[in-house]
């Protein structure tokens, strides 16, 4: 099949994919969420359309998102450190810790059902989604960082959650940093950079790790789906520097929580479709 034929019979999802990097990209750079909260639920359910069962699906999905959040964070890492938004110190406290959870969580990955993933990102989605709709503009709950310990721990589950479901650690650290009091739009800098941290050892280890479903969509490799990633990754890159210059310029709540409702939506559909 000829490229332009192969464009024609696959519009709807390359426009699909498409308009996922748009949205995604500006979303990394400017809530600081990750692209993977919005590129993992839409490949799963696009894959599905493809006849991919809703475990292959998954799978492929939460592989491809990591794959995608490399040149993301990259491109997001650069905007955010030129104002002076990433927190270098921290990153050396967190980074091995970070590392070792991704490293568990990918490997896990390619021992586990799909479902499993489903749940568990339905789950973080619908917690991520009520986060953003009940504790904008509120308070800090703690008035510092735990002690090294803490932060150990803290870094661990975030590597190990983040890399199980595909997201690059924003929908986990910059909440969770947020409650310790602190800054916020250091928290969404740094956040990018724990984004390559957990995506490209994750991605790295699904691919070569990763056994490649029966019904996977074509042009998987591991668990990760080429034409997906080649969809998206250059629109991302695009677009997550202007999400990280309005991150410095606007009050991004309205839009907060606008995503918020939409996610929340997204979170309960996919645990829905596997318990009805």
């Amino acid at each position: 099949m000829s490229v332009i034929g192969f464009i024609s019979e696959h519009l709807a999802t390359i426009l699909a994919l498409i308009a996922t990097g748009i949205f995604a990209g500006i979303l990394a750079g400017l809530l600081g969420v990750g692209g993977g909260i919005v590129i993992v639920p839409v490949l799963f359910f696009l894959f599905q359309g493809f006849g991919v069962s809703p475990e292959s699906a998954m799978l492929v999905a939460t592989a491809t998102s990591l794959a995608t959040i490399v040149p993301t964070s990259i491109s997001s890492i650069r905007s955010h450190h030129r104002k002076a938004n990433v927190d270098l110190d921290l990153l050396k406290r967190w980074a091995g810790c970070i590392l070792l959870g991704v490293l568990a969580g990918s490997w896990l990955v390619t021992r586990v059902d799909g479902s499993l993933l489903t749940v568990l990102f339905g789950v973080i989605a619908t917690l991520a989604a009520l986060n953003m709709l009940f504790r904008t503009g509120k308070s800090a709950l703690f008035p510092q960082l735990p002690g090294r310990g803490g932060q150990s721990l803290m870094g661990t589950a975030i590597g190990f959650f983040s890399a199980m479901v595909g997201i690059g650690g924003g929908t986990l650290s910059v909440p969770l940093l947020t409650l310790y009091n602190y800054p916020a739009h250091k928290a969404v800098g740094t956040a990018a950079a724990i984004g390559l941290i957990i995506s490209l050892p994750g991605a790295l280890t699904l691919l070569t790790l990763g056994s490649t479903p029966p019904d996977a969509p074509v042009g998987t490799v591991g668990l990760v789906n080429l034409p997906g990633f080649i969809c998206i990754v250059p629109l991302t890159v695009l677009f997550a520097p202007a999400g990280a210059s309005l991150a410095a310029r606007l009050d991004a709540s309205r839009l907060k929580q606008v995503f918020a409702l939409v996610l929340l939506v997204t979170g309960l559909r996919m645990l829905l479709q596997l318990f009805l």
